[in-house]
């Protein structure tokens, strides 16, 4: 009776082991795989050493050189995110992010930028939302996103068709995969996204100073930008682990004359590239415990737990063989005792 009420807890507790199992394979592990709600506040610091790059001052436009640290930050708005309705409520993630670039030296801004966008929260690419906009120092203006961003999706692939957005040109464009590179221990994805002489959209006003400046008797220019964008990603995650970006930029006059305002390499610094491995080792430990150690562990825990209650179970059923007693021996001793002693004196009369 005991090994069977042992067998029985032993088999619930194999058949709950089991649905747990399941429900961290099927339930929890597919939400664990999308940006949470609680992200944290994140920077990555880029530095273009030997920059050639336009700077203004009190009015005064030169071509100074030098180095330039780019430092981006990117972070949750929950306020926004509750606000959120339709399609990309539950769905989606409002970020605030900006960039500042100063000179190492100096610490002169050369350049800033803050904006606001919706992402979705498992591929983290851009999403349509009326409340996005983009200030690059005078004044918030509506922006229309799109792409990837600052990340890539959860389960990047290498035949992935991805486009990242470009703040200067304000479209994405596509990148293409190009090797995996091991990084720190972690295998990365590199894609490579190639902008070549487009046209950057550019304030009349601040157009008129830097030709007026660096192209005298220039009426009328643009800026010809061209970008080769590389970002290694660590696919299960879809985080950035190391980015460049090769940038140059021309003031190009009607009259067909140029100056660059801006030659520069920024690459990831090795303290970001350090603290993105990092991070990147963090969240895959986690979603593989939640995703394949976790539901094979309790499924495993399951099926040992069940089949030894159920086995317990069925051997407490056995009921144990009845011995037989032979015929003579089923009276009492004193009736058998009786019974030889009768058959004794019989024996004895017939001598």
């Amino acid at each position: 009776m005991k090994s069977r009420v042992i067998g029985t807890v032993l088999f619930g507790f194999g058949v709950l082991a089991l649905v747990f199992a399941g429900g961290l394979a099927f339930v929890v592990a597919p939400t664990a795989k999308q940006l949470p709600y609680d992200m944290e506040l994140t920077q990555s610091v880029a530095e273009a050493p030997n920059a050639r790059f336009m700077q203004i001052t009190n009015g005064q436009v030169v071509v100074n050189s030098g180095t330039l640290r780019s430092t981006v930050t990117v972070q949750p708005d929950s306020g926004s995110t509750a606000k959120l309705e339709g399609d990309l409520d539950g769905s989606a993630l409002v970020w605030v992010a900006g960039q500042q670039v100063q000179r190492t030296d100096t610490g002169d801004l050369i350049s800033a930028y803050s904006t606001s966008l919706a992402v979705d929260r498992k591929t983290a690419a851009a999403q349509a939302w009326k409340g996005q906009w983009l200030d690059t120092g005078s004044d918030r203006q509506p922006v229309k996103y799109d792409g990837q961003i600052y990340k890539f999706p959860f389960g990047t692939t290498k035949d992935g068709a991805y486009k990242i957005f470009d703040r200067d040109i304000l479209e994405s464009r596509p990148a293409q995969f190009v090797k995996t590179e091991e990084i720190q221990g972690l295998e990365t994805y590199q894609f490579t996204q190639t902008i070549q002489n487009e046209t950057q959209d550019v304030p009349k006003d601040r157009l008129a100073v830097a030709l007026s400046s660096l192209l005298p008797g220039a009426t009328d220019g643009k800026i010809q930008y061209s970008n080769t964008r590389t970002v290694w990603v660590e696919p299960n995650t879809g985080q950035f682990i190391r980015v460049q970006e090769q940038q140059k930029k021309q003031l190009v006059s009607t009259d067909n004359r140029s100056v660059d305002v801006l030659d520069a390499t920024f690459a990831y610094t090795d303290e970001t590239v350090t603290k993105a491995a990092a991070t990147a080792k963090d969240n895959i430990f986690l979603l593989n415990i939640v995703s394949l150690w976790g539901p094979l562990g309790l499924a495993l825990l399951g099926l040992i737990l069940a089949a030894a209650g159920g086995l317990l179970v069925v051997r407490g059923r056995v009921k144990p063989a009845t011995v037989g007693v032979p015929a003579q021996w089923t009276g009492s001793p004193r009736h058998a005792a009786n019974t030889e002693a009768t058959q004794a004196s019989a024996s004895a009369d017939k001598a």
